[in-house]
């Protein structure tokens, strides 16, 4: 019988099977009629500390038990207080900037993005009714860059066949070129003259461009973009909800180029990978700017779960996890094999362009059909099921982004089943 459901980023006319998945445990998937998967992209970069990790399990048994959810307009509880505190406590500190003060919860990395440039415009907006500064409505973003599937989300994000159904609702927005290696400066010089026309905010993914290919750039450009931003006035506006939670080999990506935005938007590992759940951090002036006596001036965003108090209640655990265990020195540890086992992989004639961000690592097949809609990312995701592994390239860009538990011999079993792809599907194949 077929189906009902509707996939995402799923052609159900080709027909290509839809496997069933029964439980998962640390890194593993369990099909259903037998048959397992390693997890080597986290379940679409969610998960961190492993599937159904038993102290996220447990806190959200516990809660189910005593509050589900609350109307969270005008009304509070104890998990979303104490991952507010715990968001603060763990934000990116740098001497001179404004820390990260407020946490405003949303659902998804998309609705987190979308509260980030309301707060934004909301800020520029609010200084000119006090006669504090000219209102602004520009917003600058970085080429090839991805930042969620709704309406403001895709307006910031890469323009191209997954988004042209929609472009009449798109806002138009001032394009920064990507700081390739040997091109920084050029995309410097464009982030300054853009800068001087005065946009309301710059968003950017710092350090690594996620969908857009895992490109990557150094945290010296990342520092430098923002100081630029600071120089000018213009809000600067993180999206963490990819490279935070350790997948660059910190806590958040900020933290390697020593700033803090103005704005950060968190989700994805914000519960381990365990249940939605999202959160914009602001500074106290973005907050100011909202906060009066008119009611008319309050800031106009929510959803019927902001701030669920289940999710709630899995961000706590993941947050006292990375607390109380040691989860930097895993990361450092998968690291270090991802590192090691990319190097030996791109000897190969079948890959080129190794690149490598604390837990993420990436590599280019050459193919003679390496476009993002050919026919290779799909082979090559059906080769890697049938030898255990769940992958999603990204065109013939092979990504890892796999949880922190995967020990040495599933990551040995990744790279082999890698090594017999490129002999499989390379153009020197």
């Amino acid at each position: 019988m077929t189906s009902p459901v509707w996939h995402p980023f799923t052609q159900h006319g080709l027909n290509e099977p839809i496997p069933r998945v029964e439980c998962a445990e640390g890194a593993l998937l369990h099909l259903s009629g037998g048959g397992t998967l390693i997890d080597a992209i986290s379940s679409w970069w969610v998960t961190t500390h492993g599937h159904c990790h038993p102290r996220i399990a447990a806190a959200i048994a516990e809660q189910a038990g005593k509050l589900d959810q609350l109307i969270f307009a005008g009304y509070t509880h104890g998990p979303a207080e104490e991952v507010a505190r715990g968001l603060i406590d763990l934000a990116p500190r740098a001497p001179g900037c404004d820390p990260l003060a407020h946490v405003f919860f949303s659902d998804s990395g998309s609705t987190a993005v979308e509260v980030a440039l309301k707060m934004a415009l909301g800020y520029w907006h609010n200084l000119a009714l006090d006669g504090q500064a000219e209102a602004r409505h520009r917003i600058l973003v970085l080429q090839h860059s991805y930042h969620g599937d709704t309406i403001g989300a895709m307006s910031v994000g890469e323009r191209g066949v997954y988004n042209a159904a929609w472009s009449p609702l798109l806002f138009d927005v001032g394009t920064i070129p990507f700081p390739a290696e040997g091109k920084e400066q050029a995309a410097l010089d464009a982030l300054e003259t853009a800068c001087r026309e005065k946009p309301a905010a710059f968003i950017v993914e710092p350090l690594i461009l996620g969908a857009g290919g895992m490109l990557i750039y150094p945290a010296s450009i990342l520092r430098e973009m923002a100081a630029i931003c600071a120089r000018h006035d213009v809000l600067f506006i993180a999206d963490e909800v990819m490279t935070g939670w350790g997948r660059t080999g910190t806590l958040f990506a900020c933290e390697q180029a020593g700033i803090v935005p103005d704005i950060m938007a968190v989700a994805k590992g914000i519960t381990g990978g365990a249940i939605p759940l999202a959160a914009t951090l602001a500074t106290s002036p973005i907050f100011e700017a909202h906060r009066s006596t008119d009611r008319a001036r309050l800031f106009y965003h929510s959803s019927s779960y902001t701030a669920n108090s289940i999710a709630c209640a899995a961000a706590a655990a993941n947050l006292a996890i990375w607390r109380e265990e040691d989860v930097l020195g895993r990361i450092a540890a998968l690291g270090g094999g991802l590192s090691q086992r990319i190097a030996s992989l791109a000897a190969s004639p079948a890959f080129a362009n190794p690149r490598q961000l604390g837990t993420i690592a990436a590599i280019d097949l050459i193919a003679p059909d390496a476009g993002y809609l050919s026919d290779i990312a799909p082979r090559l995701r059906a080769f890697a099921q049938e030898k255990g592994l769940l992958l999603r390239p990204l065109g013939n860009t092979i990504y890892l982004m796999p949880p922190y538990c995967l020990d040495p011999d599933q990551l040995d079993h990744v790279f082999a089943v890698l090594q017999e792809a490129g002999e499989k599907f390379g153009l020197s194949a």
